[in-house]
């Protein structure tokens, strides 16, 4: 793979681990780990009042024969505004488990995609002297790249996160953090060489 710099230009050569950038895609195992996702970061909160559990009197509200209107029980049927709700939600977990070694092959496919498909570019370092906006502008055109984007770095860098911040479809993750929702969500991939090699030591294993 090309190497560029922030201008653009074509500065070196990088050679990518197969294990990790040359794995045939797996839709299923991609699928799961996407669901999983989407379900562990669900809070599980959402919770409504039973008739036995809302506030109010248990009195019959009119006697049951001879007034000609219908049967009823007391205020906190379900029937009547401000009564209970029937089989509403209640606070669960809606954790699910994966094992370790899909949830590998999930990034693995997705990383590999990214290659097949020409969505990656590999720059140098990337690094501003103070957080602009505008510096993010000119690298992202200078490399040709007019789509949502996902750039990762070696380690957490403040002055990128911040350049991007102000950009809505980019984002700055550090290495170690990349996902199979945010793979998915951005079209394109800006990886630093040192990020690339930390993702094959991580990932390649």
């Amino acid at each position: 793979m090309p190497v560029y710099s922030l201008n653009g230009e074509i500065i070196d050569q990088m050679e990518l681990s197969q294990a990790v950038f040359d794995i045939p895609f797996n839709k299923a195992v991609v699928h799961q780990a996407m669901t999983r996702q989407l379900a562990n970061r669900r809070q599980g909160t959402a919770s409504t009042r039973t008739r036995g559990e809302v506030s109010g009197s248990t009195r019959k509200l009119r006697p049951q024969k001879h007034t000609g209107r219908a049967r009823r029980g007391d205020i906190k049927s379900p029937l009547l505004r401000g009564g209970g709700v029937v089989f509403g939600p209640k606070p669960r977990s809606y954790r699910q488990s994966m094992p370790k070694k899909m949830r590998k092959l999930a990034l693995k496919c997705l990383l590999s995609a990214k290659v097949r498909e020409g969505n990656i570019k590999l720059v140098q370092e990337l690094a501003f002297q103070e957080p602009k906006t505008k510096d993010m502008i000119n690298v992202l055109s200078s490399l040709g790249i007019d789509a949502s984007t996902l750039i990762i770095t070696a380690q957490s860098t403040p002055s990128v996160v911040k350049s991007a911040a102000n950009l809505p479809e980019v984002k700055v993750v550090p290495s170690t953090l990349i996902n199979v929702l945010d793979l998915l969500s951005y079209k394109m991939l800006v990886a630093t060489v040192p990020a690339i090699h930390n993702i094959e030591q991580i990932w390649g294993e």
